[in-house]
């Protein structure tokens, strides 16, 4: 086989598997955070379905693949079938340029593990992650209801604000590792990762990360006391669990950046590179459903002023410092 043929294959290999783990991954996430949550009020959770539960996912997507699927009669058709895939799609390719162990040697010859290793991944994550804003705005305005709308307008805002904050908490992260490629930010912490050399932005990522996924204490999209469901209140059936798995697929590529940008990546001792990397994957999903079986919801007027007052001015100090230290070390 001729050089490119190999690395089409190569590529096409990665995709699959990491199509494949994703899928198994937030299947099998939903199961952990419900277990979890169990165990936090006092109670079994889904353990029925199989040995100790284990079947609830399969179980869980056959439902969803059976149950009606309505569409509103005054709903924006088009755009009511594009939201949910646009949501998980996002998602979905924000994956190429995670680094998930340094290169191995395959065929002869080094394969990096990574689907792409962009010079600009950084930029790649914040371009995309901007992207999935649209599928919350659109699927409650497509849906032709005041609470799905009201959900999507505040999951906009939301979104479009903690942003800033999660942009800011990365620019010291760029300014230490020299580079904005994923995989010498992970070799920069070689042996001290960043979240230990600047705590502030690392609290801000994290922080901003569970607002970006619309987690508990930041479920405000979603608000069901509220908002019935809110922006997906008239989804059903897949279309409804496109959206679920979106959320879960964020949370994994949320903690999938957490691990790079500041907990070394796949860096550690004795054990396999990608054990490591995905052990930190799974403590960082641990700490947000320890978060949404701990913490109230937000009101949205302290939602908005903790980003905007506290959050963005804290991020912009943080450079700023950041930046005159490196300046004074390399002078």
């Amino acid at each position: 086989m001729s050089d490119f043929a190999i690395d089409i294959l190569l590529i096409l290999v990665k995709l699959g598997l990491i199509f494949a783990v994703l899928l198994t991954g937030a299947a099998y996430l939903v199961l952990a955070e419900r277990r979890v949550l169990g165990r936090i009020q006092r109670r079994y959770g889904p353990n029925r379905v199989g040995p100790f539960g284990m079947m609830q996912p399969l179980a869980d997507a056959v439902k969803l693949l059976t149950k009606e699927d309505f569409i509103p009669a005054q709903a924006d058709k088009p755009i009511f079938f594009v939201a949910p895939g646009l949501a998980a799609v996002t998602a979905l390719l924000a994956f190429a340029v995670v680094p998930f162990s340094p290169p191995i040697t395959l065929f002869g010859r080094e394969v990096p593990m990574v689907v792409c290793d962009l010079n600009i991944g950084v930029l790649y994550f914040l371009g995309l992650s901007s992207l999935a804003v649209y599928g919350i705005a659109l699927g409650g305005w497509a849906s032709n209801s005041k609470y799905a709308l009201l959900g999507g307008i505040r999951g906009l805002a939301q979104l479009i604000s903690y942003e800033l904050a999660m942009g800011l908490s990365l620019v010291p992260v760029v300014l230490m590792a020299g580079s904005f490629s994923l995989t010498d930010i992970v070799l920069a912490q070689n042996p001290v990762p960043f979240a230990l050399l600047n705590p502030v932005a690392f609290l801000v990522f994290l922080i901003s990360t569970a607002a970006e996924s619309k987690r508990i204490p930041f479920d405000i999209p979603e608000a069901e006391n509220e908002l019935v469901a809110g922006f997906h209140t008239e989804y059903s059936g897949m279309r409804f669990g496109l959206f679920f798995v979106g959320e879960y697929i964020n949370m994994m590529i949320l903690g999938s950046m957490i691990t790079v940008f500041f907990l070394g990546g796949w860096i550690g001792p004795v054990l396999p590179p990608i054990v490591w990397f995905f052990a930190k994957v799974m403590a960082v999903a641990f700490v947000f459903i320890w978060m949404r079986g701990t913490l109230p919801r937000l009101r949205y007027d302290q939602l908005m002023h903790f980003g905007w007052k506290f959050l963005i001015p804290v991020s912009l100090i943080n450079v700023i410092v950041t930046g005159a230290l490196l300046l004074w070390l390399k002078g």
